[in-house]
C-alpha cells in the first residue's frame, strides 16, 4: 500500500470520527432535553421518601435506602456499591401512641425521639409535672424525688403558636411589640429556671430519669405552624416524647392550673446494638484521565421525625438524576465521575470524613466536588470556598449553563472556606476544591429542616430539575476541561467578630464507633 493511500484512509477515518463528534453546546442541549423530557425525579422521590422513608443512621431503613440506591444506579448501567466506613448504634422505631386520659380523653400529636427507649409493652400512664421555678440547685435537689412515677415536662410554654410573619401581617403595632416582649421575657425566664436546677438542658433529662421519672415530655417548636424540630433522646431507659406545640401548651396550662392531667404513652422501639454503616458510591469510569475525579455529593441520612425530603432527599435525587442524565448523554467522560451518598452527616459529617480519610488518592486528584444539601429551592449561590483561582474554572463551566438557570445564581470569589455546614467541608479541609450549590430557602429553616413536616409534598420539582441540569452541566464541563483545577488558597481576611486572622479549617477524623449523642 502506497503512502498516498494510507494518508487517504487516515483522512477518511478522521472525517468519519469527526462527523460523530459533538460540540459542548450540543451536549448541553441534550442534557437539558433529557432532564425535562425524561425526568425521573418524581419517581426517585416517591421511592426514596414514601416507600423507603426516613434514613436515621443505624436503622434498618437506612440500610434499605443504601440497597435501593445501589439497585437504582445499577439499573442505569452505573456501577455502585455500599462502602462500610464504621459502626453506629442500631435502633428501630416502632409504634408510638400518646393519649391524655384525665381529665378527659384525647389522642395527642407527638412522637418518641430518635434512639429513645421503649415503654413497657402495655405502656405507661402517669401524671404530668413541670420543672419548677426554684430558688437554687439545692431547692431543686429537694424537689427532685417528687418526679418518681411521673412524666416531666422540660420545655417552656410558648406565648403564641403563630409564626412571626402572621403577627406582622395582622397584629396592630402595639400588639406586635407586646408579643415580642412576652416571648423575650418568657425565654429569659425559662432559661433562668433551667439554670437554677444546676443542670443544663442536655444533662437534665438524665437527672430526672435517675430520680425515677417514667418519661420526659418536650416540645421543640420551630416557630412555624404545626412544626417541631425532632432530634435525639437524652435518656437511657425511659422514653423521651416530643409533643406538638398545641398539645404541649394545653397540658402545660392544665398542670399550672392544678388540673392534674394524666397521659398514657405506648412507645415501641428496639435497640439493635452496633450495626455497620455505609456510604453509597457510584462510579462512571473516565476514559482519558480515569485517575482524576469529579464527585457529586449529597448526604443520604436524615432525622426520622418525617421522611427527610428537603434534608436531604432533594440533594440526593439531584445527584442521582444528574448521574443518570450523564450516563445517558455522556457515557464516556474524560475524568471519572463519582456519586457519593454519605451516611451520618447529621452526626458530624462522618460518612464524608471517612471517605476523605479512606481515599486520599481521590482527594488528591479531585477536579471538583459539587454538594447539594440545604433544601428544595433552585441554586442561587456558589462560593469559591477560598480557592484563589476558582473564578477562572467555575466561570468557564458556568458559561455553558443556560441563562434561565444562571440568572438566579450569585457567585462569590474567592469566597471563604466552609467550616462544617455540610459534606463539602470535609473535602475543603483536606485542600480539595469542593463547592456548595446553595439553594433558595423556601422556608427551609422554619418548616422543613430537621422537622416533623419534612415530607414529599414540600418538594418544588421545577427547582430540583433546575439543580439537576446545573449539576450535570458543571460535571460535564469539569470533566472536559483540559486543565486541572488550581488548589491555591486565598489569604483569609480578619474575622469581623473577633478581629483575628481567619484560618483554614483542619481535617477531623470521623466518629466511626457509633456514639449517638
Amino acid at each position: 500500500m502506497t503512502m498516498k493511500k494510507i494518508l487517504l484512509i487516515l483522512l477518511s477515518a478522521s472525517l468519519i470520527s469527526g462527523s460523530f463528534a459533538q460540540s459542548a453546546d450540543e451536549i448541553v442541549e441534550k442534557i437539558v432535553a433529557e432532564a425535562n423530557e425524561n425526568s425521573q425525579l418524581e419517581v426517585l422521590a416517591h421511592e426514596l421518601l414514601d416507600v423507603v422513608g426516613p434514613r436515621l443512621v443505624g436503622t434498618p431503613q437506612m440500610e434499605n435506602a443504601h440497597n435501593w440506591a445501589v439497585e437504582k444506579f445499577n439499573s442505569w448501567g452505573i456501577d455502585a456499591e455500599n462502602e462500610e466506613w464504621g459502626k453506629w448504634r442500631g435502633w428501630e422505631r416502632g409504634i408510638c401512641h400518646i393519649d391524655m386520659t384525665y381529665p378527659r380523653v384525647r389522642t395527642l400529636s407527638g412522637m418518641q425521639l430518635a434512639w429513645s427507649a421503649p415503654t413497657p409493652k402495655n405502656g405507661v400512664e402517669a401524671e404530668l409535672v413541670i420543672i419548677p421555678d426554684v430558688a437554687d440547685s439545692n431547692a431543686f435537689k429537694e424537689w427532685l424525688p417528687t418526679v418518681k412515677g411521673k412524666f416531666v415536662m422540660v420545655s417552656m410554654d410558648q406565648p403564641t403558636g403563630r409564626p412571626d410573619y402572621n403577627w406582622e401581617e395582622f397584629a396592630t403595632d402595639e400588639s406586635w411589640e407586646k408579643m415580642q416582649e412576652m416571648k423575650s421575657e418568657a425565654q429569659t425566664a425559662w432559661r433562668a429556671r433551667i439554670r437554677k436546677t444546676g443542670y443544663g438542658t442536655r444533662s437534665l433529662p438524665g437527672a430526672l430519669e435517675e430520680a425515677g421519672a417514667v418519661g420526659i415530655i418536650q416540645s421543640n417548636w420551630s416557630r412555624g405552624f404545626g412544626v417541631n424540630k425532632i432530634f435525639s433522646s437524652r435518656t437511657k431507659d425511659i422514653p423521651t416524647i416530643d409533643l406538638d406545640l398545641e398539645d404541649y401548651g394545653m397540658l402545660f396550662r392544665m398542670v399550672e392550673y392544678g388540673d392534674k392531667p394524666k397521659i398514657k404513652v405506648v412507645a415501641e422501639s428496639r435497640d439493635l446494638g452496633k450495626v455497620p454503616t455505609f456510604n453509597t458510591i457510584a462510579t462512571i469510569k473516565g476514559t482519558e484521565k480515569p485517575e482524576e475525579y469529579i464527585v457529586l455529593s449529597a448526604h443520604f441520612d436524615s432525622w426520622d421525625g418525617a421522611t427527610g425530603a428537603t434534608d436531604n432527599g432533594t440533594g440526593t435525587i439531584t445527584m442521582m438524576e444528574a448521574a443518570r442524565i450523564l450516563k445517558e448523554i455522556y457515557p464516556e467522560p474524560k475524568r471519572t465521575i463519582i456519586v457519593g451518598l454519605w451516611g451520618s452527616e447529621e452526626q458530624g459529617l462522618n460518612g464524608s470524613r471517612a471517605f476523605v480519610e479512606d481515599h486520599p488518592e481521590i482527594v488528591e486528584n479531585l477536579q471538583a466536588l459539587f454538594n447539594q444539601d440545604n433544601g428544595t429551592g433552585r441554586v442561587v449561590n456558589i462560593s469559591g470556598q477560598g480557592f484563589l483561582h476558582s473564578y477562572e474554572y467555575l466561570g468557564r463551566w458556568l458559561e455553558k449553563v443556560p441563562r434561565d438557570i444562571t440568572a438566579h445564581i450569585e457567585t462569590n470569589f474567592p469566597g471563604a472556606p466552609g467550616r462544617g455546614g455540610s459534606d463539602y467541608a470535609s473535602f475543603v479541609a483536606a485542600g480539595a476544591p469542593a463547592f456548595s450549590l446553595s439553594s433558595l430557602s423556601w422556608s427551609y429553616w422554619n418548616y422543613t429542616w430537621h422537622t416533623n413536616r419534612d415530607t414529599y409534598d414540600k418538594i418544588v420539582f421545577d427547582d430540583v430539575r433546575n439543580n439537576a441540569i446545573l449539576t450535570a452541566i458543571l460535571t460535564y464541563m469539569a470533566s472536559e476541561d483540559p486543565e486541572k483545577t488550581s488548589r491555591e488558597r486565598a489569604v483569609l481576611p480578619q474575622s469581623r467578630r473577633t478581629g483575628q486572622q481567619m484560618t483554614w479549617p483542619t481535617k477531623r477524623s470521623p466518629n466511626r464507633d457509633g456514639g449517638n449523642n
